[in-house]
């Protein structure tokens, strides 16, 4: 690796979106710290997929709601290749619940993945640079979700903890500068969610100002947009066809869902 190389952790970075981030990335020169939990044989393909084109990339398995290994991963990728110059927080816990039927258990491991684990991420980070660094050359990225810009009751704890982790942006942004910029991006529907059908998944990623599915791969170019500008910070990119701007009462899933049923 060269001195101007420039260093990516990202979070749940074997599959769906995070895959997609891991490639873009890897395709842009970056050395990219592939994290997983449960998906190593998808992180394992990836990383010698990408290394069979020359490509520099690394996994790192970690259990993101607990603190210990947390800290453990950031020390290791600082040990074996520096401080990062980007963090993208892409891993999240997503599990259906209500504000009156829900598991405290379960709320908390999506606290702990969805907002604990990216503000813990992102203190190691800013505690592990180097303070004479040039302004505006590092950052972390925040994957949130459209749902926060367009509330609707359903998923009630996963939505809570992005709400939460959307405000913690500009905030960030704010508590950071100027060694690291902070930045969000809301996707709209892109894959099947839980237990969606591929018919449910066909009608409700249309439900947008565009009529189309998201395209991972341009929310997968926004970060590599957000994190290659050293002049934004503190501001989410919506990038969802429009989906934030279309207010339903319940889940997109779960009006396609009702829908559905009384089709003919």
């Amino acid at each position: 690796m060269t001195q101007t190389t420039r260093r990516v952790l990202i979070t749940g970075g074997a599959q769906r979106l995070g895959a997609l981030l891991t490639r873009s990335f890897a395709t842009a020169g970056w050395e990219v710290w592939c994290h997983y939990q449960r998906s190593a044989s998808a992180a394992e393909r990836l990383r010698d997929d990408l290394q069979q084109q020359g490509l520099s990339i690394h996994t790192i398995m970690a259990d993101l709601a607990d603190e210990a290994q947390r800290q453990q991963m950031m020390a290791h990728i600082e040990a074996q290749s520096g401080p990062l110059h980007c963090l993208i927080n892409n891993a999240s816990s997503f599990e259906p619940d209500s504000a009156t039927d829900f598991d405290i258990h379960a709320a908390r491991q999506q606290l702990e993945v969805n907002l604990l684990a990216p503000m813990a991420l992102s203190a190691l980070m800013a505690r592990s640079i180097p303070a004479s660094g040039t302004p505006g050359e590092r950052s972390i990225i925040h994957v949130l979700d459209q749902k926060v810009f367009n509330l609707n009751p359903d998923y009630f704890s996963y939505t809570t903890s992005k709400l939460a982790l959307e405000r913690l942006v500009a905030l960030q942004a704010q508590a950071l500068s100027p060694q690291l910029r902070v930045c969000g991006v809301a996707p709209g529907l892109m894959f099947l969610s839980g237990p969606q059908s591929q018919d449910n998944f066909d009608q409700a990623s249309r439900i947008n100002l565009m009529r189309r599915p998201t395209d991972p791969a341009q929310v997968a170019a926004s970060c590599l947009f957000l994190a290659n500008n050293p002049c934004i910070t503190g501001v989410t990119l919506t990038v969802d066809n429009g989906q934030h701007l279309v207010p339903l009462p319940r889940d997109v899933m779960f009006v396609v869902q009702d829908l559905l049923k009384e089709s003919p």
